[in-house]
């Protein structure tokens, strides 16, 4: 059986501020109203039989939703922690039977020319099948320094560079047998643990010890728990750069990880500006709010309602830089846009001042907020449109568009759409403190520990 599993994580620094810690690249739908994601799946799903996803527990509910609308039925591992590729990628060959073969993907590559990948899938197949480790090697098209490079003899791999200057990438380019790291690889599931357990035995003890530990919440879901002393390590470092059994093969597919607003803006369409004396510029809002510029040249202009990132093009690799300063000063403007979302739904805030804050909330049809209390504010809420069911104490009542209720400080509540259409509320909080950890959850849907 070959799956596919894909590898749904990251922390969403390289294209902020459009993405952010709790809305990563990946699930931003950029692509004619899809994500990196949602196309991952549609490219893979008829090459193989199953899919699975790995990601944490924070992005769960995003990746579930996007799936559903692909209209699928994966099976998900959530990790507790993050510890980087080598031991995602052993969790999900425990999962699976020693023979099946397992194709790992990320989910924010975007990949043209599917006729020439499902051409390197078909190879990969038969290379995995007699037991090698297979990996991906893509074509160089520039002289790219954000990448690992693969050294190779025809579908042998010399070695593993790490990303190197742009005067050994001139070099690796002359030479002609030197291969983007792409990321993806192929093998069986016992193939990848009995190496692993070679080559970074420390790394397979761990991940062998929170796997018997994991939590099995569903049939298409398990919950990993102790995920503290397994090393962060890529597989490249645990295994591909020391195993004897690697091949690589020759992609011609365009390929693209999209890591930086340079790569972005190849890909999409920009926004129009009003524009003097300013050329060759990309322009990208996601509100309606008019760009205009006087003299600006050769830069990369990125908007949202609580952002804006203003760079030359060929630097915007340094977007990480920035992110690293703002965690120091405002973690929140990294981890969350002004609309978060929600496994019931997604909430907007429109106004934030001392002492009050006013929110959008939406929640989808049959589906309900946690049963919760707060210490430090009142709140409000207005229906927009659709129908609430809402729940104070030990009352309970229906409220329709233009009617509204109060909720004490204190007072335990829950919100509910029991109808058939989304249900839109405009929430005014009041009191000292507005922050979304004055939340304290009595009851849950979802089961969630954030």
């Amino acid at each position: 059986m070959i799956k596919n599993i894909i590898l749904c994580g990251g922390s969403g620094t390289r294209l902020w501020p459009l993405s952010r810690k709790l809305m990563p690249k990946q699930f931003l739908k950029l692509f004619d109203g899809k994500s990196l994601f949602q196309e991952t799946i549609r490219r893979n799903r008829e090459l193989v039989e199953k899919i699975e996803i790995i990601t944490n527990e924070e992005q769960y509910f995003l990746a579930l939703d996007q799936a559903e609308e692909m209209k699928i039925n994966a099976n998900f591992i959530l990790e507790e922690i993050a510890r980087n590729t080598a031991a995602a990628i052993a969790f999900a060959a425990l999962n699976n039977d020693n023979e099946d073969i397992l194709f790992v993907t990320p989910s924010d590559h975007l990949i043209k020319n599917e006729e020439k990948y499902k051409e390197a899938i078909e190879r990969a197949k038969d290379l995995a099948t007699k037991g090698y480790l297979v990996t991906f090697g893509i074509i160089p098209t520039e002289s790219h320094t954000g990448y690992g490079y693969i050294e190779a003899n025809g579908e042998d791999v010399i070695k593993f560079h790490e990303k190197p200057d742009l005067k050994t990438v001139k070099e690796y380019l002359r030479k002609g047998n030197f291969f983007w790291n792409s990321g993806m690889f192929m093998f069986k599931a016992g193939v990848y643990l009995e190496e692993l357990q070679k080559y970074s035995p420390e790394i397979y003890e761990e991940v062998l010890k929170s796997y018997e530990k994991r939590q099995i919440i569903s049939k298409n879901q398990i919950r990993l728990k102790n995920m503290q002393n397994i090393s962060d390590l890529s597989i490249d470092y645990a295994v591909m750069e020391k195993s004897d059994k690697i091949k690589v093969i020759k992609s011609e597919f365009e390929w693209s990880d999209v890591g930086s607003f340079d790569g972005l803006s190849k890909e999409i369409k920009g926004q129009k500006a009003i524009e003097i004396n300013s050329k060759n510029n990309f322009y990208f809002s996601d509100n309606a709010k008019v760009i205009a510029t006087i003299g600006l040249e050769n830069c990369i202009v990125i908007n949202t309602r609580d952002a804006i990132l203003i760079s030359k093009k060929g630097e915007t690799q340094k977007v990480k830089e920035i992110v690293k300063k703002l965690e120091k000063d405002n973690k929140e403007i990294v981890e969350t846009h002004t609309k978060v979302y929600r496994p019931w739904g997604n909430f907007e805030t429109l106004i934030e001042n001392g002492g009050y804050k006013v929110k959008k909330i939406v929640v989808k049809p049959g589906k309900r907020l946690s049963l919760q209390k707060h210490f430090h504010r009142n709140e409000h809420w207005i229906v927009v449109s659709g129908t609430a069911e809402v729940e104070i104490e030990d009352k309970k009542f229906i409220l329709r568009p233009n009617e509204s209720t109060y909720i004490k400080m204190g007072e335990k509540h829950r919100l509910s759409n029991p109808g058939k259409i989304p249900l839109e509320v405009i929430e005014i909080q009041v009191g000292e403190y507005t922050g979304e950890d004055d939340i304290i959850r009595i009851e849950d849907d979802f089961r969630r520990n954030f």
